[in-house]
């Protein structure tokens, strides 16, 4: 009987332990869905710099629209052509919204 409280007590801290790790490990893989099986691959490094380069080419606060820029090109993984307009070459890039329902992607 001495015996029982502690090996109960062990096993189910352990079982506590192993499963907040199994919650780290799933929270830490699923990050903006980055290692999602739906997730395209990503694109290859400075795609995204370039092509945001362009399209804010003639933004008025540049340095903003480089930020979302590479923030939408990063999850869509494309940019439309020109500094605006064609967002129909790019529906995920042309849906993305704000917190507010405004457009995210310059």
């Amino acid at each position: 009987m001495k015996l029982l409280l502690p090996i109960t007590l062990l096993l189910i801290i352990s079982m506590v332990m192993a499963a907040a790790s199994f919650l780290q490990l799933s929270l830490a893989l699923d990050i903006d869905g980055a290692f999602s099986p739906d997730s395209p691959p990503a694109s290859p490094p400075g795609t995204c710099d370039s092509k945001c380069e362009g399209r804010c080419a003639k933004a008025g606060v540049m340095k903003r629209c480089l930020k979302y820029c590479n923030i939408c090109c990063g999850k869509c993984h494309c940019v439309p052509s020109g500094t605006y307009g064609n967002r129909s070459e790019c529906p995920c890039y042309r849906d993305m919204k704000d917190n507010k329902g405004r457009q995210k992607c310059p």
